[in-house]
């Protein structure tokens, strides 16, 4: 853990460096996104959703959480060649340390959304410490995704183009710009829960945040049950691996 905080600490600084505006790149970049897309969805396609600014930056903020971790984790074990090629170090490693990274912003992002969601009318409610619990399972989430996605960009580079389709895909599948609630199937509703965990997450944070309710607790161990899975899965093929992905890594 110290390496990976150390890890973190340095990029997240040497980042910072690299723009005038520094660590407020962390909160502008998804309220930019917000912005956007509200722009285009509310007052150019008039959508009907109450609160629609406040419904989107929940979604959007937990979301990108999500697909950046994702995306760059993915890319880790390419970019970090060389040290892989010289150190002999548990592969995970290099993923996990951009994921540390990735933790850091979101709590800085969290800070600016809880902050937003009050100013606009939203109360703070004893409900609202549910988000410790559902940032911990979608963090979960996200590392499981991620090491696997590091582990198949490493077997083949066309994965990288891959997994940045899939989570433009998620990007519209996940309940970010509309209300699970709204599909007037239930079955089908149902069926898009279980199969994506993230349409679970994005309605637990406006449950809690925005509409005063705990979340689904039966939906949300589906979720945890999911993170588990795909997390041991991928730490069991990262030791059996280890010595294979140095070479191939190496030699790509």
């Amino acid at each position: 853990m110290t390496l990976l905080d150390t890890l973190a600490r340095f990029e997240l600084k040497a980042d910072a460096r690299r723009y005038y505006l520094g660590y407020l790149w962390w909160v502008l970049e998804p309220m930019l996104y917000v912005a956007v897309f509200y722009l285009v969805l509310d007052k150019l396609l008039d959508n009907r959703q109450p609160d629609f600014l406040v419904f989107l930056a929940v979604g959007k903020l937990t979301f990108m959480w999500f697909s950046k971790s994702v995306n760059q984790a993915g890319m880790s074990l390419v970019q970090n060649r060389g040290l892989i090629a010289q150190i002999d170090l548990p592969k995970h490693v290099f993923p996990m340390a951009i994921l540390h990274e990735g933790l850091y912003r979101q709590l800085a992002v969290f800070v600016f959304l809880v902050c937003f969601i009050a100013v606009a009318g939203f109360m703070p409610t004893v409900l609202w410490w549910w988000l410790v619990p559902l940032a911990v399972i979608q963090y979960a989430l996200i590392i499981g995704c991620s090491l696997l996605a590091a582990l198949l960009v490493c077997v083949r580079r066309d994965f990288q183009l891959l997994i940045q389709l899939g989570t433009v895909f998620l990007l519209f599948m996940s309940g970010v710009f509309w209300d699970v609630r709204a599909i007037s199937d239930p079955e089908l509703a149902a069926w898009i829960q279980i199969l994506n965990p993230l349409v679970v997450l994005l309605d637990s944070y406006r449950q809690v945040l925005l509409w005063g309710q705990a979340p689904n607790l039966v939906a949300l161990f589906w979720v945890c049950i999911e993170s588990a899975v795909l997390l041991l899965c991928a730490l069991y093929w990262y030791r059996r691996l280890h010595y294979w992905l140095a070479s191939r890594v190496t030699t790509q």
